[in-house]
């Protein structure tokens, strides 16, 4: 059987060179376009096989060269998304809707299998927050330029390449107080890395046509569950305090003033609300594609980087079990 053609946007981060991975050992070939291929390619490179991908130096809004990349493929993936804008064109609206819209609109014109895009949980919920309206009026462009086009909506998603356990193990460890936006309750549902490439693999190589899918970890956990297993796991005692809305809006300020902020104003609005399945729309159980990797229990066998003694410490735990019988560390 001939190998079909996949276009990937954004494969340089964890879930591309995971899907990199996936899709090369299955026999699909992979090109990847990224802005830089000085910095990216010799990471994307060694995702495959000589032979089953080939990487294109372009800006993803330059609409010619792109449009080239279009004649030659079967299947576009797209899993480019921000958290914060930097401007210069790095925008909410140009990354998660303007682009989108173009790719859909071009997957159209050459009549591509399938055009998968990565989207966001919780989107429909969150109307004050830019970021959310942003995915949200890409995801109904998308669908208006090509109605059989599948968007994906995860939860977290996490892993050893993440900016997200990993970022606040970081934390935990350095700092003494950590705060709780909104008590800690909002609740999620974290999904492996390797969990959602794996969705995204089921998606194109049983040719699931399903316009919103919702991706979900096996476990709903809050945000102070998640912060007391990361704790556990490190080995370190901190105090969670929650922290006032007022205050926390005069941080969320002042964070979103660095150069990689640590949270901005946008993101402290998105955690007001839960991350977890809706229930309009599919899940990634109902197309037959549960998770299983549950957040604690895979964490664990990156996080002795954050341990005291790092992959030489000694603290060691038998089961998961050790992990849910563990008290508070507040």
């Amino acid at each position: 059987m001939k190998a079909k053609n996949c276009l990937i946007f954004g494969g340089s981060g964890q879930i591309g060179r995971n899907l990199i991975r996936k899709l090369t050992k299955n026999n699909y070939k992979v090109t990847v376009v990224t802005r830089n291929i000085h910095q990216k390619s010799y990471i994307i490179k060694t995702q495959a096989n000589a032979g089953y991908i080939n990487i294109v130096e372009a800006n993803i809004f330059e609409e010619k060269k792109i449009r080239n990349l279009f004649k030659k493929t079967d299947i576009c993936i797209n899993l480019i998304g921000i958290l914060y804008e930097q401007g210069k064109g790095n925008t909410f609206k140009n990354i998660h809707t303007i682009f989108p819209t173009i790719l859909a609109k071009l997957s159209k014109e050459y009549n591509l299998e399938h055009f998968i895009h990565l989207s966001a949980l919780g989107i429909n919920e969150a109307k004050d927050s830019e970021y959310a309206n942003s995915k949200l009026e890409g995801e109904i462009q998308i669908l208006k330029n090509f109605p059989l086009a599948t968007i994906l909506r995860p939860s977290i998603v996490y892993s050893v390449d993440d900016n997200f356990s990993t970022n606040f193990m970081t934390l935990l460890n350095r700092l003494p107080i950590f705060p709780l936006y909104y008590n800690g309750d909002t609740k999620f549902a974290p999904i492996h890395c390797s969990d959602l490439t794996d969705i995204i693999y089921h998606v194109i190589s049983k040719n699931v046509n399903s316009n919103i899918i919702e991706c979900v970890g096996p476990e709903i956990i809050s945000f102070k569950e998640i912060l007391e297993k990361l704790l556990i796991l490190i080995g370190k005692k901190r105090i969670l305090i929650p922290l006032p809305l007022t205050i926390a809006k005069i941080s969320a300020g002042v964070f979103g003033l660095m150069p990689k902020p640590l949270l901005t104003t946008d993101q402290l609005r998105l955690l007001k609300y839960d991350n977890v399945l809706s229930g309009k729309y599919k899940s990634n159980s109902e197309i037959g594609l549960p998770s299983r990797k549950y957040f604690d229990v895979e964490v664990k066998k990156y996080c002795f980087m954050w341990r005291e003694g790092g992959q030489f410490s000694t603290e060691k735990y038998q089961s998961n079990k050790d992990f849910k019988n563990k008290s508070s560390l507040n």
